[in-house]
Protein backbone atom coordinates (compact mmCIF):
# COMPACT_ATOMS: atom_id res chain seq x y z
CA UNK A 1 0.00 0.00 0.00
CA UNK A 2 1.24 3.60 -0.88
CA UNK A 3 0.51 6.35 1.39
CA UNK A 4 0.08 9.36 -0.26
CA UNK A 5 -0.35 13.30 0.47
CA UNK A 6 -2.05 15.56 -2.65
CA UNK A 7 -1.45 19.34 -2.23
CA UNK A 8 -4.06 21.59 -4.24
CA UNK A 9 -5.29 24.98 -4.22
CA UNK A 10 -8.24 24.14 -6.03
CA UNK A 11 -10.93 22.37 -4.66
CA UNK A 12 -12.39 20.51 -7.54
CA UNK A 13 -8.88 18.95 -8.36
CA UNK A 14 -8.59 17.22 -4.75
CA UNK A 15 -11.82 15.89 -5.21
CA UNK A 16 -10.79 14.85 -8.36
CA UNK A 17 -8.21 13.36 -6.87
CA UNK A 18 -9.40 11.29 -4.01
CA UNK A 19 -12.03 10.14 -6.07
CA UNK A 20 -9.27 8.23 -8.66
CA UNK A 21 -7.45 6.50 -5.16
CA UNK A 22 -10.83 5.44 -3.84
CA UNK A 23 -10.52 3.62 -7.09
CA UNK A 24 -7.33 1.70 -6.34
CA UNK A 25 -6.74 -0.55 -4.33
CA UNK A 26 -2.67 0.27 -3.73
CA UNK A 27 -3.33 3.35 -2.46
CA UNK A 28 -3.90 5.09 1.07
CA UNK A 29 -4.72 8.96 0.67
CA UNK A 30 -3.81 10.00 3.59
CA UNK A 31 -4.17 13.73 3.82
CA UNK A 32 -5.20 16.54 1.00
CA UNK A 33 -3.94 20.18 1.61
CA UNK A 34 -4.38 23.66 -0.28
CA UNK A 35 -2.34 25.43 2.10
CA UNK A 36 1.00 24.34 0.10
CA UNK A 37 2.63 25.76 3.15
CA UNK A 38 0.62 23.72 5.70
CA UNK A 39 1.47 20.68 3.47
CA UNK A 40 5.30 20.93 3.43
CA UNK A 41 4.87 21.52 7.66
CA UNK A 42 3.17 18.44 7.22
CA UNK A 43 5.11 16.17 5.15
CA UNK A 44 8.48 17.39 7.06
CA UNK A 45 6.98 15.73 10.50
CA UNK A 46 5.03 12.83 8.70
CA UNK A 47 6.86 11.84 5.60
CA UNK A 48 4.74 9.26 2.96
CA UNK A 49 5.86 6.84 0.02
CA UNK A 50 4.24 9.66 -3.01
CA UNK A 51 3.32 13.30 -3.21
CA UNK A 52 0.54 14.10 -6.05
CA UNK A 53 2.18 18.39 -5.83
CA UNK A 54 0.03 21.14 -7.87
CA UNK A 55 2.58 23.30 -9.25
CA UNK A 56 0.34 26.36 -9.81
CA UNK A 57 -0.39 27.43 -6.42
CA UNK A 58 -0.09 30.86 -4.44
CA UNK A 59 2.19 32.01 -2.09
CA UNK A 60 4.34 28.98 -2.88
CA UNK A 61 4.30 26.98 -6.20
CA UNK A 62 4.62 23.08 -6.25
CA UNK A 63 8.47 22.80 -7.21
CA UNK A 64 9.66 25.52 -4.71
CA UNK A 65 7.38 23.23 -2.16
CA UNK A 66 9.21 20.02 -3.52
CA UNK A 67 13.11 21.24 -2.86
CA UNK A 68 12.32 22.01 0.45
CA UNK A 69 11.02 18.49 1.57
CA UNK A 70 14.17 17.60 4.21
CA UNK A 71 13.26 13.71 3.11
CA UNK A 72 13.49 11.48 -0.37
CA UNK A 73 9.64 11.74 -1.49
CA UNK A 74 8.70 10.29 -4.67
CA UNK A 75 6.37 12.88 -6.38
CA UNK A 76 3.76 13.62 -9.52
CA UNK A 77 3.56 16.88 -10.49
CA UNK A 78 0.10 18.37 -11.63
CA UNK A 79 -0.83 21.48 -13.50
CA UNK A 80 -2.47 22.92 -16.03
CA UNK A 81 1.08 23.94 -18.14
CA UNK A 82 3.57 21.70 -20.39
CA UNK A 83 6.19 24.40 -19.67
CA UNK A 84 7.32 22.94 -16.09
CA UNK A 85 7.74 19.55 -17.67
CA UNK A 86 11.80 20.27 -18.17
CA UNK A 87 11.85 21.68 -14.75
CA UNK A 88 9.65 18.11 -12.89
CA UNK A 89 12.82 16.10 -15.18
CA UNK A 90 15.20 17.94 -13.35
CA UNK A 91 13.74 17.04 -10.15
CA UNK A 92 13.42 13.73 -11.04
CA UNK A 93 9.61 13.45 -10.91
CA UNK A 94 7.93 9.99 -11.41
CA UNK A 95 5.42 11.26 -13.72
CA UNK A 96 3.74 15.11 -15.24
CA UNK A 97 0.38 14.93 -14.89
CA UNK A 98 -1.49 18.11 -17.25
CA UNK A 99 -5.25 18.89 -16.31
CA UNK A 100 -7.83 18.17 -17.37
CA UNK A 101 -6.29 14.06 -17.06
CA UNK A 102 -8.23 10.70 -16.97
CA UNK A 103 -8.50 7.99 -14.72
CA UNK A 104 -6.82 6.01 -17.30
CA UNK A 105 -3.86 8.56 -17.08
CA UNK A 106 -4.11 8.70 -13.14
CA UNK A 107 -4.00 5.49 -12.91
CA UNK A 108 -0.74 4.62 -15.08
CA UNK A 109 0.89 7.31 -13.07
CA UNK A 110 0.82 6.25 -9.71
CA UNK A 111 1.14 2.29 -10.69
CA UNK A 112 4.34 3.87 -11.75
CA UNK A 113 5.21 5.43 -8.77
CA UNK A 114 4.21 1.91 -7.17
CA UNK A 115 6.85 -0.28 -9.51
CA UNK A 116 9.79 2.32 -8.10
CA UNK A 117 8.81 1.29 -4.31
CA UNK A 118 8.60 -2.24 -5.34
CA UNK A 119 11.61 -2.29 -6.65
CA UNK A 120 13.49 -0.15 -4.02
CA UNK A 121 11.89 -2.84 -1.28
CA UNK A 122 13.02 -5.57 -2.65
CA UNK A 123 16.53 -4.50 -3.28
CA UNK A 124 16.75 -3.35 0.72
CA UNK A 125 15.48 -6.72 2.02
CA UNK A 126 17.67 -8.72 0.19
CA UNK A 127 20.88 -8.43 2.78
CA UNK A 128 23.08 -9.48 0.50
CA UNK A 129 22.76 -7.21 -1.87
CA UNK A 130 25.00 -6.03 -4.51
CA UNK A 131 23.42 -3.37 -6.33
CA UNK A 132 21.50 -0.08 -5.91
CA UNK A 133 18.44 1.47 -7.35
CA UNK A 134 18.79 4.77 -7.71
CA UNK A 135 15.49 7.14 -9.04
CA UNK A 136 16.79 9.31 -11.95
CA UNK A 137 16.02 10.49 -15.40
CA UNK A 138 12.26 9.20 -14.90
CA UNK A 139 13.65 5.52 -14.38
CA UNK A 140 15.20 3.62 -11.50
CA UNK A 141 18.77 2.98 -12.18
CA UNK A 142 20.56 -0.29 -11.43
CA UNK A 143 23.90 0.61 -9.76
CA UNK A 144 26.58 -2.08 -8.82
CA UNK A 145 28.04 -1.10 -5.17
CA UNK A 146 31.41 -2.12 -5.72
CA UNK A 147 31.36 0.05 -9.29
CA UNK A 148 31.13 3.03 -7.06
CA UNK A 149 33.95 5.34 -6.79
CA UNK A 150 32.76 8.06 -4.66
CA UNK A 151 29.51 10.59 -4.25
CA UNK A 152 29.61 14.04 -4.53
CA UNK A 153 27.08 16.69 -3.08
CA UNK A 154 25.99 19.23 -5.31
CA UNK A 155 23.24 21.61 -3.90
CA UNK A 156 20.14 19.01 -3.92
CA UNK A 157 21.71 16.59 -5.62
CA UNK A 158 24.21 13.91 -5.49
CA UNK A 159 27.16 12.68 -8.34
CA UNK A 160 27.40 9.32 -8.26
CA UNK A 161 30.65 8.70 -9.70
CA UNK A 162 31.27 4.96 -10.95
CA UNK A 163 34.00 3.44 -11.96
CA UNK A 164 34.49 3.27 -16.46
CA UNK A 165 30.91 4.45 -16.45
CA UNK A 166 28.99 7.58 -16.69
CA UNK A 167 28.58 9.84 -13.81
CA UNK A 168 24.88 9.37 -12.20
CA UNK A 169 23.26 12.76 -10.61
CA UNK A 170 20.47 11.39 -8.67
CA UNK A 171 18.09 14.08 -6.22
CA UNK A 172 19.13 12.29 -2.88
CA UNK A 173 20.14 13.54 0.62
CA UNK A 174 23.91 12.24 1.85
CA UNK A 175 21.72 11.16 4.67
CA UNK A 176 19.51 8.89 2.57
CA UNK A 177 22.65 8.00 0.53
CA UNK A 178 24.75 6.38 3.56
CA UNK A 179 21.28 4.63 4.89
CA UNK A 180 21.33 3.04 1.15
CA UNK A 181 25.26 2.00 1.33
CA UNK A 182 26.90 -1.07 3.46
CA UNK A 183 28.31 0.57 6.52
CA UNK A 184 31.82 -0.89 6.43
CA UNK A 185 32.18 -0.52 2.66
CA UNK A 186 31.95 3.59 2.40
CA UNK A 187 32.77 6.09 4.45
CA UNK A 188 32.04 10.16 4.94
CA UNK A 189 35.43 12.20 4.35
CA UNK A 190 33.85 15.60 3.86
CA UNK A 191 30.30 17.29 4.12
CA UNK A 192 30.56 16.83 0.33
CA UNK A 193 31.97 13.29 -0.30
CA UNK A 194 31.44 10.03 0.64
CA UNK A 195 33.89 7.30 -0.82
CA UNK A 196 34.37 3.50 -1.34
CA UNK A 197 37.22 2.04 1.04
CA UNK A 198 38.54 -0.17 -0.92
CA UNK A 199 38.83 2.38 -3.93
CA UNK A 200 40.95 4.75 -1.52
CA UNK A 201 44.72 4.94 -2.73
CA UNK A 202 46.40 7.12 -0.50
CA UNK A 203 45.48 9.10 2.12
CA UNK A 204 47.73 12.73 2.05
CA UNK A 205 47.59 15.00 4.80
CA UNK A 206 44.05 17.02 3.53
CA UNK A 207 43.36 14.43 0.68
CA UNK A 208 42.35 11.35 -0.24
CA UNK A 209 43.18 9.86 -3.60
CA UNK A 210 41.30 7.63 -5.95
CA UNK A 211 41.69 6.97 -9.70
CA UNK A 212 43.97 9.77 -9.74
CA UNK A 213 41.10 12.26 -8.20
CA UNK A 214 41.98 14.17 -5.47
CA UNK A 215 39.10 14.45 -2.80
CA UNK A 216 39.30 17.12 -0.15
CA UNK A 217 39.22 15.45 3.00
CA UNK A 218 37.24 17.28 6.12
CA UNK A 219 38.42 17.88 10.07
CA UNK A 220 35.88 16.40 11.58
CA UNK A 221 35.48 13.46 9.28
CA UNK A 222 39.62 13.15 9.51
CA UNK A 223 39.31 10.41 12.60
CA UNK A 224 36.62 8.32 11.29
CA UNK A 225 39.74 7.78 8.24
CA UNK A 226 42.33 7.00 10.34
CA UNK A 227 39.96 4.80 12.44
CA UNK A 228 39.83 2.80 9.21
CA UNK A 229 43.24 2.32 8.48
CA UNK A 230 44.02 1.56 11.79
CA UNK A 231 46.03 4.69 12.55
CA UNK A 232 46.81 6.21 15.89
Amino acid sequence: MIKVVAIDDEPIALKVIENFCNNIDFIELDKTFRDPKEGLKHLNKFPVDLLLLDIDMPFMNGIDLYKQLKQDTLVIFITTRTDYAVEGFNLMAVDYLVKPFTFDRFNQAVKRANDFLNVSKQGSRDEDAKHLFIRADFSLIKIAIDEILYIEALDDYLKIHIKDKKTLVARMTMKSMLEKLPVNAFIRVHRSFIVAVNRIQAVRSKNILIENMEIPLGGNYAENVSQVFGKK
